[in-house]
């Protein structure tokens, strides 16, 4: 039955982010005064970035699931009208 699927099976397009360009010419961008080190900007950008492709993967998972749930209705209702007639 399609509800049984592992859910590890979801692509994982998601599970490694490109660098932006702002990320990497964040150096750049702060070296105009700006009173946050760039490393700490970085760092959060890196941060964000992973929280991102979490999400997206969680994303598709959740997306392949209710797929799988879509499909079993359909199947469901199916059966029902072969039963009610």
């Amino acid at each position: 039955s399609t509800a049984n699927a592992p859910e590890d099976d979801a692509p994982n397009r998601y599970s490694r982010t490109d660098r932006t360009t702002y990320s990497r010419y964040s150096r750049d961008a702060n070296s105009s005064g700006s009173s946050v080190p760039s490393n700490a900007l970085e760092k959060r950008i890196e941060e964000l970035e992973r929280e991102l492709a979490k999400e997206r993967q969680e994303n598709v998972r959740l997306m392949k699931m209710t797929q799988d749930k879509e499909e079993l209705i359909g199947k469901l209702k199916e059966e029902i009208d072969l039963l009610n007639r």
